[in-house]
């Protein structure tokens, strides 16, 4: 499907330079840019392929300053990065969807399946479970008894909902993320430990996204949330009777311990880790790697370290700590001195 500089300018309130007529069919990176594909430009650091690129058009921010002419026709935008998200979401909706059930799904009797489905081959729906309208379900995903999946989701390959957990609507759960196991409940005795039936499920709210591989066990008592909106990244664990937050994001490999309960429109960077029973307040921001043992109450800080804290603060410990070795020899120096000049009086 094609579209000019000015459909495109005219879907997303951009201001056109250079020929409005210019067509497009695909989308391609600045850098890899070819006749007939737009990118966009929203890091500085890419600039300079702006006057290299052979894309058609290019969205750019109403601040970027020309240095030299370019050769692409130019769609400024007051935020690039979100228009080619929106560009893309537009592009993404207008393909075919798949429907229909394969006759090599298995599907119990006792489930109830929704308008306008796809189902697999050798997809697995159990008793009692609820699909909603236009979700779909692909090859080798399986959902256990009463499990309720909403309108318009998709669940990927190789996925595992477990029983009688809730996925809303509009939610997409990548490939080999597991929904529901059982948490990491023992009790120890004099023989080794006793498992803790995990009697609760999991809630996934709508519009949440679940990155591939990660997993939400279900808790002991009650419900693990995924509250509306979340953005979970590939390799995440998310523990038993823990809440993530509307809007909430997530890269990989964070994990959250049991009964933590995170704020809205939080962020954290790679490989957080958060001890449990413990609160995280709204719009908190956590640098890569960080270690949360404490409640975080104040909402709106950026947190870094383990043990994490103040990012200011960590920074300037970082910048003395690279110079220990110098301060602990100006110490041992100092310490020689005023020995001498007690050894003197």
């Amino acid at each position: 499907m094609e579209f000019t500089a000015k459909q495109i300018a005219e879907l997303i309130n951009g201001r056109i330079e250079g020929d409005e007529n210019a067509v497009v069919s695909t989308f391609s990176k600045i850098e890899e840019g070819k006749p007939g594909a737009i990118s966009f430009l929203s890091n500085p650091k890419y600039t300079h392929f702006l006057y290299e690129t052979q894309s058609s058009v290019v969205l750019v921010n109403e601040d970027v300053k020309l240095e030299r002419p370019v050769n692409a026709t130019l769609i400024r935008v007051d935020n690039a990065y979100e228009c080619v998200a929106k560009l893309l979401q537009l592009y993404e909706s207008m393909k075919p969807q798949k429907t229909g059930i394969d006759p090599l799904a298995f599907i119990s009797p006792k489930a109830k399946i929704g308008k306008d489905c796809y189902i697999g081959p050798f997809a697995y729906i159990g008793d009692d479970v609820e699909i909603g309208d236009h979700s779909q379900i692909y090859p080798h995903a399986t959902i256990f008894d009463k499990a309720i999946v909403g309108n318009h989701c998709i669940i990927y390959p190789n996925v595992s909902i477990y029983h009688d957990c809730h996925i809303g609507n509009n939610v997409i759960i990548h490939s080999g993320s597991v929904i529901g196991a059982d948490g990491f409940g023992f009790a120890p005795n004099a023989d080794g430990y006793d498992k803790m039936p995990q009697i609760g499920i999991v809630t996934i709210e709508d519009d949440v996204e679940i990155g591939a591989n990660t997993c939400i066990d279900r808790s002991t008592m009650g419900s693990t949330y995924i509250r509306k909106g979340a953005k979970l990244d590939n390799l995440i664990q998310v523990a038993h009777n823990a809440e993530v937050g509307e809007n909430t994001v997530m890269a990989a490999q964070v994990g959250v311990a049991g009964s933590t309960k995170i704020g809205k429109w939080c962020m954290f960077g790679g490989q957080v880790g958060m001890a449990g029973h413990i609160s995280i307040a709204d719009h908190t921001t956590v640098g890569a790697q960080a270690g949360i043992t404490n409640t975080v109450r104040e909402s709106g800080q950026t947190i870094i370290g383990s043990p994490a804290w103040d990012a200011r603060g960590f920074m300037k410990s970082a910048a003395i700590f690279r110079r220990l070795s110098d301060m602990y020899q100006n110490i041992q120096k100092l310490q020689k001195e005023i020995e001498e000049l007690k050894n003197n009086q």
